[in-house]
């Protein structure tokens, strides 16, 4: 008979299910008030990082700090609520992980930011004006910068290290709303960083590059994303500037013309002659179809110097969306019969000018007059803050590369995205690449468009990273009888009016190799090389107008796979738009 108690066991399992049980609810609502917390935090975060950005700008130092203090206090809150052992463990629980991980790497980041690069950040602003960096009547003063290089290094490297971790944040894997502040964190730090990152490099090479130890000359060479250059165009004109203590002038001009096609071509690497034979070598307008502006650089000065001599000390390139992000703080110029505002200046200086004015020589002129404008007024009219605001923007967009012929200058603008170099792949991210070089020999890239996507994950058992281009020729079906004979270069080339054929290179992670290459879903003829110890892949396409095309290439080997994978390419007119796919293996 029973005597109406369970079993030992069965009350020894029915305690423990209730147990544990009472641990999860507890759990529950420990994580839930935590989280409530810590979200409340991060919310006056974000508010009060609108203020702090007011007040900096405004040059209100004295109520920035307490700001900043409030910044602090509520990021480390954040970070404490969200890091003890319980937060972690739900991080590992399957369809909420995510969440929990993705709430708690976002407080670490703040808490971060705020103890490692605010206070630097408003130490450096105490003593310089950061919105204006040193600049008036054309003049900047060199003299602050070293004192400010120290603390903006710390606070750089604090939000290079955070834009990274921002970076590896999955916000694919969590609920919409976070989702969204994830990728509007994201966006934040990387501004952050890139301003800041830029800010720490003017202070190490202003003083000395603007003429503060001695007199410095450089090349500027203008590039026409019309007639597109793996760095963004042909070289259409350029110019000698001289730097002196702070100030910048403008000696010299010169064109395409000024700079004949060479009988013996200029030394190039065997990568570029690869894609590219001997052109850039011997032509000054294809020194920038060099991928690599480490290379680009130095070939562009020994032009000059064999052209007009004297001592290049660097070489600054720049495409014509500069001119539009610069005309927004200098206002409407006039150069020419041409009035232009910052919305119309590209399709005058890359469209307008060849139907208005047949005679390339004429063009070059009214090129001339207009660089001449810009520069005078970026330099006298220009409001320093808008200006420096205009410029960071363009080398954000890779549309200005520096080269300096002193190699302490040049390690540091390697390093940076001023250099114009692929940068290195590290063990947790890469680098593809797209390189868009025109052979039409023509002007009609500014009809052409493109977009790109990534994929990554694995094939055929291996790591894979697939890249994907589609190109599209976007010119009017009648552009063989309606555009200018320059524009479409009237079968000069080759390639018949309208079309457009160009050069289209993809490059792959450190390490890995093509496993499978088509174009529209067909083997095609293609160009390889080794770039950096990458794999480049090149086609040659030839597009009527309205005709589009797609290149596949997927890569595998060490560096494929499941890796940050950051896309790099050339600066267009309109830039690509770039999307990462899940990944459906077309091997």
């Amino acid at each position: 008979m029973s005597d109406g108690r369970l079993p030992v066991r069965r009350r020894w399992v029915g305690w423990t299910i209730g147990v544990l049980l009472a641990l999860l609810v507890i759990a529950l609502g420990w994580v839930t008030v935590r989280g409530i917390g810590a979200v409340n935090d991060l919310q006056q975060v974000a508010e009060e990082s609108s203020h702090l950005k007011t007040a900096i700008a405004a040059a209100d130092i004295t109520g920035a700090e307490p700001i900043a203090e409030r910044i602090a206090h509520h990021a480390q809150s954040a970070h404490d609520l969200t890091s003890d052992p319980i937060w972690h463990a739900f991080g590992v629980v399957p369809w909420i992980g995510p969440n929990f991980r993705a709430v708690s790497e976002v407080a670490e980041i703040a808490d971060d930011v705020a103890q490692k690069a605010l206070t630097p950040m408003l130490d450096v602003a105490e003593e310089f004006d950061l919105s204006g960096l040193g600049f008036s009547g054309g003049t900047i003063d060199l003299e602050p910068f070293a004192a400010i290089e120290a603390p903006l290094g710390e606070a750089s490297a604090a939000l290079t290290a955070a834009q990274l971790q921002a970076q590896h944040i999955d916000e694919d894997a969590t609920v919409g709303p976070l989702a969204d502040a994830v990728r509007e964190m994201r966006t934040t730090v990387t501004q952050a960083a890139n301003a800041v990152g830029a800010l720490h490099g003017a202070a190490v090479l202003l003083p000395t590059m603007l003429g503060g130890e001695g007199p410095r000359n450089y090349v500027l060479a203008m590039q026409n994303n019309a007639e597109l250059r793996s760095s963004g165009g042909i070289i259409g004109s350029s110019a000698l500037l001289h730097a002196e203590n702070g100030k910048i002038t403008l000696q010299q001009q010169a064109s395409t013309p000024d700079f004949p096609a060479l009988d013996t071509p200029l030394p190039v690497s065997d990568s570029t002659v690869a894609l590219f034979e001997d052109r850039p070598g011997r032509f000054m307008q294809n020194i920038t179809s060099i991928p690599d502006f480490s290379e680009a650089g130095p070939t562009i000065a020994a032009r000059w110097e064999g052209r007009f001599g004297g001592t290049v000390d660097g070489v600054i390139a720049v495409d014509t969306v500069v001119a539009a992000n610069l005309m927004k703080a200098t206002g409407d110029l006039s150069f020419g019969s041409f009035t232009a505002t910052p919305d119309t200046i590209v399709s005058i200086l890359l469209s307008e000018i060849y139907a208005t004015i047949p005679d390339p020589r004429v063009q070059d002129e009214v090129f001339a007059q207009a660089a001449s404008a810009l520069f005078g007024a970026a330099l006298s009219g220009g409001e320093p803050k808008a200006l420096i605001g205009a410029l960071s923007e363009s080398a954000d967009e890779h549309r200005i590369r520096i080269w300096s012929a002193h190699e302490d200058e040049q390690k540091v603008l390697a390093a940076s995205t001023l250099g114009g170099t692929i940068p290195d792949d590290s063990a947790d991210a890469t680098y593809v690449g797209v390189l868009v070089n025109d052979s039409t020999g023509g002007k009609m890239d500014y009809y052409t468009r493109a977009s790109i996507s990534t994929a990554i994950g694995t094939c055929n058992g291996e790591p894979t990273t697939q890249l994907r281009v589609t190109w599209t020729n976007d010119a009017p079906a009648d552009a063989a009888t309606t555009l200018p004979e320059y524009v479409t270069a009237n079968g000069w080339y080759g390639v018949p009016a309208g079309s457009v054929r160009t050069l289209i290179a993809l490059y792959g992670p450190e390490g890995a190799t093509p496993s499978h290459v088509d174009r529209d879903g067909e083997e095609d003829g293609v160009q390889t090389t080794v770039l950096d110890g990458r794999a480049v892949v090149q086609h040659e396409v030839l597009l009527a107008p309205g005709e589009s095309t797609t290149i596949t290439i997927e890569f595998q080997g060490t560096g494929a796979g499941e890796r940050l994978t950051q896309v790099l390419h050339t600066p267009m007119i309109d830039t690509p738009k770039t999307t990462r796919e899940n990944l459906t293996c077309a091997s």
